[in-house]
């Protein structure tokens, strides 16, 4: 944990878990890094007993109070040695440290145990075990002597104290942790991968717990297809506990905002009660499926080409609509088992990835299959390490314009940490990419990326980074307009050929590709139409555009917007106009996008010829894209 730049804090008898084999396990260990060292809860990250000195002493912080003007240090190493020490304390002793008084007289002795000379006498003295504490091996109480140093800058650190003589037999027994190698680095995967003497030892019993041996993001991923409901568990142990709003007012609040009377929310403090989710309704959910499914064979001993899993068994299940299938149990574990093991085997098995990219893509695993299928490979996190996205550029006034208004209907992308990760992720692609600029839009193209691989800035900037001269060759120069016009010709001939009828409607209007080209470098088809469309929607539509031989960007953006049109096209209102004020018609079009543009509306123009004027008419319609989004779509 310390050699990954963490530090536990909440260190206790109740967070030190052992499992059927005799490991050791350490619970709660994230909490102090996950909430910034404990500057974004209300609350203080440890146990009264178990914290050092040196944490009482530096009190709790809040961001908010205005009383205290520099950020404390946040806690090293050291802090767990102690609390290390008072746990085995209490084991030597047989009892709780400090268990029978309050918590304010707990923090207070153990502040005044800096004035004693041998702290660990005075704690057996206190609790009356001293001639426990006095027949323990003299190594035993050197080392509860060296983690209870009350100075931090005398105390051991974790690493100097693992070569005490007290561990020299014990630590061989465990093996230091290894970080298991990433899908996409320089280490080769299959360096350590060993097969046992016997191959019989891989063979399982009928009745063996196949699901026992599956990630654990992947089985709370099945427990939620199968009904589960996280937040339906915690209230029915009553740790969220819904309150009348009006219960929720304060009884007298003063002219400058201080207010009296209001109960502390309850909610926003720690509940360390740890719930155990029941799998009984997956497993009898997925009581019928075979122990085959979880060793998917990728090749067939009878041919020399892949077999895919979804044609044969599950051929009846892969002619449902998709969003039956991702809500499937049995279906979504066959297939994120099968493409577990295809994106293990990458890219040897490139190929079968895109093949069952064809049929879909769970869910669970479709950042990394996005980033198979867009062919990333290298050591992705030392790449994007090594640009700068610190340093001021001129396009920063404009990232932080766009961010705030892309995707914010999501919870993730409207974090201040989906904020920061959006900007650095941006960033780094407009200094890593010196002659391209950075257009309107592409916030919108990046947003998908991100949405996938939050927690992997590296790899959401490596797909991006392939994605936009794969499928956008061209578009982000700062002259596009000869590659903007060549799409916008294009375009006007898939229509002429799929819809004569429109393409002459438009025609009579004057409505030309070059009259709205200055609006595609930020439209929908230059993002991929992910601007106009959930983010739940563009993650399903991308893959099948990917996957299914579609490589030119031309085409693929042509479909997508065509498509598009198609759709709305029932909600368009076409009347013939007059040709003089068609111009003006499109100007208000324009004026009205930009007021409208981040609603989510649909338009109905209609243009009529009344006193040589056009009349635009806008309606809403919740759901849908709004007019000029339509529009752009058609440009």
């Amino acid at each position: 944990m310390n050699k990954h730049g963490m530090v536990h804090r909440a260190l206790s008898a109740h967070n030190v878990l052992m499992d059927c084999k005799g490991n050791v396990k350490l619970a709660k260990f994230g909490l102090y890094h996950m909430t910034d060292h404990g500057a974004d809860v209300d609350f203080p990250i440890g146990y009264p007993s178990y914290l050092a000195p040196e944490v009482i002493a530096q009190g709790c912080f809040h961001p908010s109070d205005p009383s205290r003007d520099e950020t404390p240090l946040p806690s090293g190493p050291k802090t767990d040695v102690w609390s290390l020490g008072v746990l085995l304390f209490e084991l030597c002793a047989g009892r709780r440290l400090l268990h029978n008084i309050d918590i304010s007289e707990r923090l207070k002795f153990i502040l005044t145990l800096g004035c004693m000379d041998d702290i660990v006498t005075v704690l057996a003295e206190e609790h009356g075990c001293l001639d426990t504490i006095k027949e323990l091996p003299e190594n035993v109480l050197e080392l509860l002597r060296k983690c209870l140093t009350f100075l931090p800058s005398k105390r051991p650190t974790p690493a100097a104290l693992l070569g005490d003589p007290v561990f020299a037999g014990v630590s061989c027994l465990y093996t230091p942790f290894q970080k298991p190698v990433s899908l996409f680095s320089s280490s080769l995967r299959c360096a350590h991968l060993e097969l046992p003497e016997d191959i019989s030892d891989l063979c399982k019993d009928d009745d063996e717990d196949y699901l026992s041996e599956r990630a654990i993001d992947e089985v709370y991923h099945l427990w939620c297809l199968a009904g589960g409901d996280l937040e339906k568990e915690l209230t029915n142990k009553e740790i969220i506990q819904s309150k009348p709003p009006i219960c929720t007012l304060p009884n007298f609040v003063l002219e400058d905002g201080e207010s009296f009377g209001q109960g502390r929310d309850r909610s926003f403090l720690l509940d360390d009660t740890t719930v155990t989710l029941s799998l009984c309704q997956l497993r009898n959910r997925l009581k019928d499926v075979a122990g085959e499914a979880y060793y998917p064979l990728l090749e067939d001993e009878q041919s020399s080409l892949p077999q895919s899993n979804s044609s044969n068994e599950l051929s009846a299940t892969v002619t449902l609509p998709l969003i039956i299938r991702e809500r499937d149990t049995e279906y979504q574990l066959i297939r994120i088992i099968l493409f577990d093991r295809l994106l293990k085997a990458y890219p040897y098995k490139k190929n079968l990835v895109w093949k069952e990219a064809r049929v879909d893509i769970p869910p669970l695993v479709r950042g990394l299959a996005w980033a198979a299928l867009l062919g990333i490979e290298g050591d992705i996190q030392a790449k994007y390490d090594t640009i700068d996205k610190d340093t001021p550029i001129p396009t920063d006034r404009q990232i932080e314009v766009d961010i705030p208004r892309c995707h914010q209907y999501d919870e993730l992308l409207s974090s201040p940490q989906g904020h920061i990760k959006f900007r650095r992720v941006l960033k780094a692609w407009v200094v890593s990419h010196p002659d391209l600029v950075y257009w309107q839009g592409l916030d919108s193209l990046c947003a998908p990326f991100l949405y996938l691989n939050f927690n992997n800035e590296a790899l959401a900037y490596a797909c991006m980074s392939a994605f936009i001269p794969k499928y956008l060759y061209n578009f982000f120069l700062k002259d596009n307009s000869h590659v903007i016009q060549e799409y916008l010709t294009v375009f006007s001939q898939m229509i002429a050929f799929h819809d004569p009828e429109l393409s002459n409607h438009l025609n009579e209007i004057g409505f030309i590709p070059d009259m709205c080209s200055h609006c595609t470098r930020s439209s929908t088809c230059g993002t991929r139409c992910c601007w106009v469309t959930p983010l739940s929607h563009s993650v399903s539509a991308w893959p099948y555009c990917s996957s299914s031989g579609i490589v030119s960007w031309p085409t693929a953006s042509m479909s997508a917007s065509y498509s598009f049109l198609t759709c709305q096209k029932s909600t368009l209102s076409v009347v013939s106009a007059n040709p003089s004020t068609s111009s003006a018609g499109l100007q208000r079009v324009r004026h009205t996008d930009n007021m409208l543009s981040r609603q989510r509306l649909l338009g109905t123009m209609a243009l009529g010829k009344q006193q040589h004027t056009t009349r635009l008419t806008i309606r809403t319609c919740p759901g849908q894209t709004c007019l000029g989004s339509l529009w752009r779509c058609v440009t």
